[in-house]
């Protein structure tokens, strides 16, 4: 499994010189992943997601978190598709996902489950590995309870799933959902500013050399559109909804065990290790991984995340 990850992780993460034209040679006569770029018009507004792999392969869906979108699972899908049928949708008001005003939808969570649950529903696929990540965790949580016989495996990284892991960043966001009041409401502002979406993408990373600007120069741009800020204001108002679900998430790892693998940045100071360690009171045989690394775990953590999620699927869910 590491020799054939080899030449992609090598074009991904720069190979020396010196083994250029070996890792040339290796990928010479070898398929290379194609990520296709589609949308799916659900409701009448447009949801764009990735897709790579085999159309009969297994499916693992990966949900992205705040501010990004599918975006920031562009390195780990080739590395999972040349066996695996990867999903990665962009909740509307993200990505290339439409965004309609905030007056006019329902910016939440259980309508984004429900968004997503009709777009796999649209693109067959009836059972899928769970990538949860932030705001992915809700998302896919929620999708969960609605199915748990669809669900294989659960990934689960800087994904919250209990009250542990809402710590002292969320402070003033509790202020707002006790008192949706103007004033909490324009003190979450703070959030969606250039120096935020940067200390998301670097606070915490054991090596900043790994963390493209283009990330947060991305997000920020996507954030910035007309309406944005309203759009994620909701969605941190909404955010209350999820917290009395918890219980209900935990019943469920309890009850159907998925085979579940947990790698975290465990210097995130959004969702804290303090999130981590709760899930396996509820999973004891989840495989437990805290990496040196902060929120976005990928961006500087490929290289060691790719091979553990890999051949945790290969082990977990590896048939369709």
């Amino acid at each position: 499994m590491v020799l054939a990850l080899a030449p992609v992780l090598f074009s991904l993460l720069g190979a020396p010189n010196a083994s250029a034209q070996q890792s040339a040679a290796a990928v010479a006569g070898r398929p290379v992943p194609v990520v296709h770029y589609r949308y799916e018009t659900i409701d009448g507004v447009k949801v764009f997601y990735r897709e790579a792999g085999p159309a009969n392969g297994p499916v693992v869906l990966l949900l992205h978190g705040f501010p990004t979108s599918s975006h920031m699972f562009r390195n780990l899908i080739p590395l999972l598709a040349d066996k695996y049928r990867v999903i990665a949708p962009d909740y509307p008001g993200f990505g290339q996902s439409d965004a309609p005003e905030h007056t006019r939808f329902d910016y939440s969570f259980a309508h984004f489950a429900d968004m997503i649950d009709t777009l796999l529903q649209e693109l067959g696929a009836t059972r899928y590995a769970l990538y949860l990540m932030d705001y992915g965790a809700p998302v896919g949580y929620r999708l969960a309870l609605k199915h748990p016989e669809r669900v294989s495996a659960l990934i689960v990284q800087n994904g919250n799933a209990y009250e542990e892991g809402l710590q002292d960043f969320w402070d003033p966001i509790k202020a707002y959902w006790a008192a949706n009041t103007p004033a909490n409401r324009k003190a979450l502002l703070g959030l969606l500013t250039p120096a935020t979406t940067k200390f998301q993408y670097t606070d915490g990373m054991g090596d900043l050399s790994r963390i493209s600007p283009d990330n947060w120069v991305h997000d920020q741009a996507l954030l910035d559109r007309p309406d944005n800020n309203e759009i994620q204001l909701d969605l941190f108002y909404d955010y209350r909804t999820n917290v009395p679900l918890y219980p209900q998430f935990q019943e469920f790892f309890r009850k159907r065990r998925p085979p579940t693998i947990i790698v975290w940045g465990k210097n995130d100071k959004i969702f804290p290790a303090e999130g981590a360690h709760p899930y396996l009171r509820d999973l004891p045989d989840a495989e437990f991984h805290l990496l040196d690394s902060g929120h976005f775990a990928l961006e500087d953590r490929l290289a060691e995340m790719a091979p553990l999620i890999r051949d945790f699927l290969d082990r977990k869910a590896g048939s369709p």
